[in-house]
């Protein structure tokens, strides 16, 4: 008997010493090798377990270690063990219930609470796992892993200058960690410090070349630095390590349509369906989805809106093609946009969202009509204008415009602000001042949402008359801008209005904007008549606006 004991602990220090060289398959074989003779033996379940979680193979080490702990449930690292294996394997509340186990066993530790806390951030209770990540941080300051755990927490709760704080931090530590460096470079994007961004970036896949998520954010930064060539090739690398990559897909086909590569850009643009956040609103529609793959002659197809107002705006363009290639097309476009596009050529009816739907044999979302009939640069369609003011409306505005004197300016300086994009193509009003110092013109304000100051700056300029939330929908919009005799405005519904009506517009870009305006270019084929205002460095209005006033002064005197 004590012969036996001792070969078997003989074999197991043997095995624990090929499991610390890594060497996963020895290890097992003696481990199995003990249990065969005593099946019972806690530490030959429990490393055995952890061996084949290390190999990935889970399932059974969820026997193991369960076994083990059915012989000796006082043991707090093998109730840690446990319950990583149980995150593995989605069983988030029995990992947590394990992990309150190894606290009550050995309270306060460091490891277990730091575990804890990967566990809660892993289920979304971000505040719980903070907690835990501080109360490791209390007893091992230097955990670079408990830092990067609170630091993705912070940024689940959207403070990514805390979060990046907490990168930092971790990285002293362990200057390589291409978790941390991704991670860091994450939160440098939410900051809006893409170059930053790209450095740490290209520092984690240097480590971690096949972190698709790395390659997908790395084309993020160079997007937001307008090295769109280069983006384009960032996420074709985030595609070859997974082929079912939505966000990769959709973030190319912005590149890509941003270059004028119309062919490979709506095809990846069909994947915006599928990205992270989305839903796939046209499983709602019973008809067949339509994509081009066969003419609609004598269908009757519904075309319906998907994104915002813009959009639908740009792609109603569509609408009157279709009817000249013998479909009866339907739209079912917002409310608000409704009583300018009934008069739209060729459309038979139009339903605003939430109406029943018209009778219909196919349908197509708007921004994909594109794609269904094969655009480049050269076939966009501009027949352009293709809206109009409704006439009715015309007059309601004019006595109102009446009172001021010079050419009037129609102004539109913000957008939606729930916009994802928001902060980099909005500006304030007093940002403008620079335009009201033209003499012979007369501001129109058709601002509908003010930000913050902007009331104070209104009052402020004698020489602006203020529409704003008295405009009802976009039809008063449009009538106002048919009164006017030149549009500025920020990348908002109110360009693609002014645009789709062929008024004189003017459009204020950030430095890397959207697709639709072209990555360098003057002018854009989507609107010829349209006059772009870049921003030449990232956020720099001040130079823009400088420049507008200047062609302003060129236009007050013409």
């Amino acid at each position: 008997m004590a012969r036996r004991s001792a070969d078997i602990d003989g074999m197991l220090r043997e095995a624990v010493g090929l499991h610390r060289q890594g060497r996963l398959r020895e290890a097992e074989r003696l481990y199995a090798r003990v249990l065969k003779v005593m099946p019972d033996n806690f530490d030959a379940l429990h490393l055995s377990g952890l061996a084949q979680a290390q190999a990935g193979r889970l399932g059974e080490a969820h026997r193991l270690m369960a076994r083990a702990l059915r012989i000796n449930a006082e043991a707090a690292d093998a109730w840690l063990n446990f319950a990583n294996v149980l995150q593995a394997l989605g069983r988030r509340a029995e990992a947590l219930a394990a992990l309150e186990t190894a606290l009550r066993l050995r309270p306060g530790d460091a490891e277990i609470l730091r575990a804890k806390g990967e566990a809660l951030l892993a289920g979304g209770r971000i505040k719980e796992a903070i907690e835990a990540f501080e109360a490791t941080l209390a007893r091992r300051p230097r955990d670079a892993d408990a830092l990067r755990g609170r630091g993705l927490a912070r940024a689940a709760l959207g403070d990514a200058g805390a979060a990046l704080a907490d990168f930092d931090a971790a990285l002293a530590i362990a200057p390589d960690h291409p978790g941390t460096l991704y991670n860091r470079g994450t939160a440098l994007l939410a900051l809006e410090r893409p170059a930053e961004a790209l450095t740490s970036l290209e520092r984690a896949l240097a480590s971690a070349p096949d972190n698709a998520q790395a390659w997908n954010n790395r084309g993020r930064a160079l997007q937001a630095l307008n090295r769109h060539a280069e983006a384009v090739e960032s996420f074709t690398q985030a595609i070859a390590r997974d082929r079912r990559y939505a966000d990769a897909y959709s973030n190319r086909a912005l590149s890509l349509l941003a270059l004028g590569d119309y062919a490979r850009g709506f095809a990846d643009y069909e994947w915006r369906w599928k990205r992270s956040g989305m839903s796939d609103p046209r499983g709602n529609y019973r008809a067949p989805l339509w994509l081009g793959e066969y003419p609609p002659a004598r269908k009757r197809i519904l075309l319906t809106a998907e994104q915002g107002l813009g959009d639908t705006l740009q792609f109603a363009r569509y609408a009157p093609l279709l009817a000249r290639m013998g479909a009866t097309v339907f739209m079912e476009v917002h409310p608000e946009l409704t009583p300018l596009l009934e008069p739209l050529a060729g459309v038979a009816a139009v339903v605003a969202r939430g109406e029943p739907l018209p009778d219909h044999d196919l349908f197509c979302p708007l921004g994909s009509l594109p794609l269904a009939l094969k655009t480049d640069m050269a076939t966009i369609p501009a027949e352009i204008p293709y809206l109009a003011a409704p006439a009715a409306r015309c007059g309601r505005w004019r006595a109102r415009l009446a009172a001021g004197a010079g050419k009037r300016v129609a102004l539109a300086w913000a957008g939606n602000p729930r916009h994802p994009n928001d902060r980099n193509r909005s500006l304030e009003l007093a940002a403008l001042a620079p335009l009201f110092a033209v003499p012979g013109l007369c501001f129109v304000s058709i601002q509908r949402d003010l930000r913050a100051g902007d009331a104070a700056c209104l009052a402020g300029q004698s020489g602006l008359i203020h529409l704003g939330a008295a405009l009802d929908d976009m039809g008063d919009t449009a009538a106002v801008l048919a009164l006017c005799d030149l549009v500025i405005a920020v990348d908002t519904s109110v360009a693609h209005l002014a645009g789709a009506m062929g008024r004189p517009l003017w459009v204020l870009l950030p430095f890397s904007c959207d697709w639709r305006w072209t990555a360098r270019e003057e002018r854009t084929p989507w609107y010829p008549q349209a006059r772009l205002f870049r921003q030449r460095a990232p956020g720099d209005w001040q130079d823009v606006v400088a420049r507008v006033a200047a062609a302003l002064a060129d236009f007050s005197r013409a």
